[in-house]
């Protein structure tokens, strides 16, 4: 438990620096040419287009913004989220286990999701 209050700073071990590298450079790849850099400022077109989804994850999503009483822009959020844990996955499409992780960070502030 000291280890959480040190003033240390926390170990950057190589292997996940390397995933976090392979995520940051597909990411520049997928938005070469625009102004956008990262998931995270991905413009609401841009998340239409990249973090696509079929019918069983748009009503999974569904689901929790209603459990959740999640906005619009929450949703858009929890997409800009799933895909860039797709994107240390090394996954080209978004599945349930990224989309789930994604709406659990969303609701960890709220009601539990399921």
């Amino acid at each position: 438990m000291g280890e959480l209050r040190t003033s240390k700073p926390g170990r950057d071990p190589p292997p996940i620096r390397a995933r976090v590298r392979r995520a940051r450079a597909h990411q520049e790849r997928r938005f070469a040419g625009t102004p956008t850099h990262t998931n995270a400022c991905m413009t609401p077109a841009q998340i239409r287009k990249h973090c696509a989804h079929d019918r069983a994850l748009g009503d999974l999503l569904e689901q929790a913004m209603l459990q959740l009483a999640l906005s619009a822009r929450a949703y858009d959020r929890i997409l800009k989220v799933a895909r860039t844990i797709a994107d240390l996955a090394g996954a080209e499409t978004i599945a349930a286990n990224h989309l789930l992780e994604a709406i659990q960070y969303r609701s960890l502030d709220r009601n539990v999701f399921y």
